[in-house]
């Protein structure tokens, strides 16, 4: 086992309880875990995957170099294999899989994994589209750090590979790449595509056949309840997908084939957004939960350790680029009528009053959290000006902006109690302005709709996910804003904004991090891409009784260790 693993565990043990010991109680063979996010693919890392719960659901199941802990950081899970630093003068990373990785299908594990991710997430791979476009053939979330990659060296079927990246551009994080739920099975995607390897195609510069693997990477992990063909499901860790239904929720159950050490429950039902999660707790059906504080009303939680805890995520409105705010000077005006402080104070920190760091007020920057060392240098960018709603200065950037009595659309994905009474008080706040603001949530909600037009603003987490989102490493929250990212759901364009990512990402220096950073962060209060609110707070619960049980405020959420859960009854 991993020692990092072990250590986390019983340091965060205390957090759900023990297991009492009592000599009558039996372990409970199946655990219920309940989340925020829609179940719709494997996939997690496409431009709409990452909007869904696959970063909770499949770090068990898709496992890699490295994984999300619960203070945020990138540790290596050594179970899948190792990674390190060759000397040279390009950043060169020698990657070594376990010899007995082996998917639960049979195929083993290879380096042809780490190339597929490479070619999937590299934007390098393009190909003309109907009207003419020029279009990656990948639709990927984020290309950060493997844009920066020059080649994956793999021999197909090998346990070995090198990565270089190009000079100059070595990835500052380049740990949490190849990590949990990145690998997907190569081996699917190349037998639906009906070719030998990705490594041979990429080598051989077969466009049609790569084009064929893209198509699949896309759209052929989607999942929606009922029949699933699991032969596309294959699984490399501790739990397998058994089977996925409206009603009993995307069921796990061990994986025979892993190599570590094998689950401590066999069996993990998970529920998304897509259940009644009130309705599953009161059947008894739901042992953790990890949903966005105050999101579900009348939540009878004893019986359970519950808590609410700032979390990773930047609770946020991602504004669109066009239509009603096509004008700079419109955000602006938006934002000058949306009270920040009131929002955070009634709706920012439930049951909890932080003095510094996550959770303790207003939240001033997109792209740094708020418990960093520069964090407070990089939020004086705000200096303020957008704490509280101000009706004349917002009235007077409509009137630059030439708008007169504009509607704005706030999308989410509905029901989300807290989500509703935030969208409310930025309405009755924004009456005084002229603007209109109207709640256009939906069940069927995704941040597609700010991309297409739908929607002027998207109230989200960090990149717009709307469930666990955040990590200690910055990434999401920088790319979020850089154009030709598909996380860059509202098409933000700044050439200089773009250049002051590539920048962060590639140098990790403190005083470089602070200056570059801070230069972003008055760029964007400048041009107004989206408005931050708090640190998102969020609700873990676990059953009483729960051993292993650990919060974790981060992307990977609560099930980041579901493998080592023990429940005893």
């Amino acid at each position: 086992m991993r020692r990092a693993y072990v250590s986390l565990i019983a340091a965060g043990a205390l957090a759900a309880g023990t297991v009492t010991g009592c000599s009558s109680e039996s372990q409970v063979p199946s655990i219920g875990y309940a989340v925020d996010s829609v179940i719709t693919t494997y996939n997690g890392n496409t431009a709409e995957g990452a909007f869904s719960a696959a970063a909770q659901a499949f770090p068990r199941l898709l496992t890699g170099f490295s994984y999300t802990g619960p203070q945020g950081g990138t540790l290596m899970d050594t179970d899948y294999g190792t990674a390190s630093v060759v000397p040279g003068e390009a950043l060169t990373i020698q990657y070594r899989l376990d010899p007995a990785g082996v998917y639960s299908d049979g195929i083993p594990t290879s380096c042809e994994d780490m190339a597929l991710a490479w070619a999937a997430r590299s934007g390098k791979f393009t190909r003309t589209n109907d009207d003419g476009d020029l279009v990656p053939m990948f639709d990927a979330a984020s290309t950060a750090g493997y844009s920066d990659i020059e080649r994956v060296d793999c021999q197909p079927g090998s346990k070995d590979a090198k990565v270089v990246f190009r000079p100059g551009r070595g990835f500052a994080e380049w740990k949490s790449l190849f990590g949990a739920t990145e690998l997907l099975p190569a081996h699917v995607a190349t037998r639906v595509a009906g070719v030998a390897n990705i490594v041979s195609v990429l080598q051989s510069g077969d466009n049609d056949a790569l084009g064929r693997i893209a198509d699949f990477w896309n759209n052929g992990w989607k999942l929606t309840p009922g029949p699933l063909d699991l032969s596309l499901l294959p699984s490399s860790g501790p739990y397998r997908v058994e089977s996925f239904s409206a009603e009993d929720g995307l069921v796990l159950v061990a994986n025979e084939r892993w190599w570590g050490n094998a689950p401590a429950t066999p069996r993990i039902v998970l529920f998304g957004r897509n259940n009644d999660v009130k309705a599953k707790i009161e059947a008894n059906a739901v042992e953790v939960l990890d949903i966005g504080a105050k999101s579900v009303g009348d939540l009878d939680l004893s019986g359970f350790d519950a808590s609410n805890e700032p979390s990773r995520s930047s609770e946020q409105l991602m504004l669109a680029t066009s239509g009603v705010f096509q004008s700079v000077d419109a955000r602006r005006a938006f934002a000058l009528c949306v009270p920040r402080k009131k929002l955070f104070d009634e709706l920012g920190h439930p049951d909890y009053n932080r003095t510094q760091g996550l959770g303790s007020g207003v939240l001033n920057s997109r792209t740094v959290q708020s418990d960093t060392l520069i964090y407070g240098p990089v939020a004086a960018a705000e200096g303020g000006k957008y704490s509280n709603a101000d009706v004349p200065g917002s009235t007077a950037a409509l009137a630059a902006a030439g708008e007169q009595n504009p509607t704005v659309r706030i999308g989410y994905t509905a029901p989300d109690e807290r989500r509703a009474q935030t969208v409310r008080v930025i309405t009755e706040a924004c009456r005084d302005a002229g603007i209109t603001v109207q709640d256009v949530s939906s069940p069927q909600f995704t941040p597609l709709a700010l991309r297409d037009g739908q929607v002027d603003a998207l109230l989200g987490g960090t990149a717009s996910v709307e469930g666990p989102a955040g990590s200690g490493v910055n990434t999401d929250a920088l790319v979020s804003l850089r154009s030709g990212a598909g996380i860059n759901y509202s098409k933000f364009d700044n050439p200089r904004y773009n250049d002051l990512v590539d920048q962060l990402l590639t140098n990790g220096a403190g005083d470089v991090q602070m200056r570059l950073s801070s230069e972003a962060e008055a760029l964007l209060w400048s041009e107004m891409p989206s408005i931050p609110l708090f640190d998102s707070p969020r609700t873990f619960a676990f059953a009483e009784g729960l051993a292993s049980g650990v919060v974790n405020p981060t992307k990977a959420g609560a099930g980041w260790n579901m493998d080592r859960w023990v429940l005893k009854k």
